[in-house]
């Protein structure tokens, strides 16, 4: 989902404080906040993919040797596009050519190119536009897919190698050159070495989500657009995979979260539950027919100006969702802290990538009815999974 906010980069929270926006009547105070790097700003890209998997290397990083890395997002987004392009001119035109993408690309790019700091590659390389500091991607968006169409639509009997070196310089030109070799404070490194400098290990992380149309336990490829690569994650009760979440973030570790952001109750002010409308309606004090006469906006910002009540997320309406395709895959965030309103009820922390955005500077509190209703899946390192949950996953 391409982000229009523009912001700068700030410093997460402190520990044990409290946040209150007046207006909306929210008063936090955090439970549990784990050391997160600084906000990034995705801005005109739709590569919040690149920038929440880098999110979750970087406190991943921040947690196992206490180092604080800016990575570079855009070398993920260049080499990927390479490879999605590929496999696009492979099937001749019949998949998905979108900037879109998963956690899984960000592992699976990691495994496969190494890592880059933002200094080897900032990814902004747009000449005569100095002004233009964060990506902005909707000319290289439709530069590289027109390139693309010619050749899978063009009846061509035969191709050469010389395309794929053609549309990489694309990215080359928008984006920079994926580095081969550079230096990060005084040592030279290559992606490979920089990646086991930083002890990052694509081994160590696994996808995993909740539905019933597969069995639980078992692995399957999410139904998904951006899921291109048909990677696999593993399926898990819902209890269960919240169990997972929570277990995870008590324990020190971050969780790369992929979910849906278009509903209502996401708002663009640092906001995201599910209401349940007619009692919440009791709650505001508000007779039926006033309520409904108010716009859509205004119903919308009632329903979330204070903690009101949720509806019930069940397995089974968590699963509708999904399949009416109310539940889309649209964003990735990293939840790295829990907090509670001031009605004691818990709420995740939840780092963001369009910069400076919302009313508590890029981070979202996100409830835990949202979280089981919107996720299309989650990322962490598998040494976070409790033992019996890992056990019947199967995981070693």
């Amino acid at each position: 989902m391409a982000a229009l906010f523009v912001a700068a980069t700030v410093s997460a929270q402190d520990d044990k404080t409290e946040q209150k926006t007046e207006d909306e009547g929210f008063v936090f105070t955090t439970v549990k906040q784990i050391p997160i790097t600084s906000i990034k700003d995705q801005h005109r890209s739709s590569t919040c993919w690149s920038f929440s998997t880098m999110a979750f290397f970087e406190a991943e990083i921040l947690r196992e040797k206490g180092l604080t890395v800016d990575l570079s997002e855009m070398y993920l987004v260049s080499n990927s596009m390479c490879e999605r392009a590929e496999l696009f001119v492979r099937l001749h035109g019949n998949a998905t050519f979108a900037p879109g993408g998963a956690f899984a690309d960000g592992i699976a790019l990691l495994r496969n190119h190494g890592i880059v700091p933002q200094s080897a590659m900032p990814g902004i390389m747009y000449g005569e536009y100095p002004q233009d500091t964060l990506p902005v991607h909707k000319e290289l968006d439709a530069v590289a897919r027109a390139f693309l169409n010619p050749i899978v639509n063009g009846n061509m009997t035969r191709l050469t190698p010389s395309w794929k070196v053609a549309f990489r310089g694309i990215y080359d030109a928008y984006l920079g050159k994926c580095p081969e070799v550079f230096e990060y404070e005084g040592k030279k490194y290559t992606p490979q070495s920089f990646q086991q400098y930083l002890g990052l290990n694509p081994d160590d992380f696994v996808s995993i989500t909740s539905f019933t149309h597969h069995p639980f336990y078992s692995q399957f490829a999410i139904e998904i657009e951006d899921n291109w690569r048909h990677s696999l994650s593993y399926n898990v009760p819902l209890n269960e995979f919240m169990d997972i979440i929570d277990n995870a973030l008590n324990n020190g570790y971050t969780v790369a979260w992929g979910a849906d952001v278009s509903e209502d109750g996401f708002t663009r002010d640092g906001i995201a539950v599910v209401p349940d409308a007619a009692l919440s309606v009791q709650e505001l004090g508000s007779d039926m027919a006033h309520w409904l006469k108010l716009p859509k906006a205004d119903t919308r910002k009632q329903l979330t100006s204070k903690p009101l009540p949720e509806r019930e997320i069940t397995q089974l309406l968590r699963q509708q969702g999904f399949d009416n395709y109310e539940t889309t895959d649209d964003h990735g965030m990293l939840i790295y802290g829990i907090a509670r309103d001031q009605n004691g009820k818990e709420y995740y922390m939840v780092k963001n990538s369009w910069g400076k955005a919302g009313k508590y500077d890029g981070i979202w509190y996100v409830s835990k009815a949202f979280v089981r209703y919107k996720t299309i899946n989650i990322v962490v390192n598998k040494k976070a999974i409790p033992s019996d949950i890992s056990n019947r996953m199967g995981l070693k």
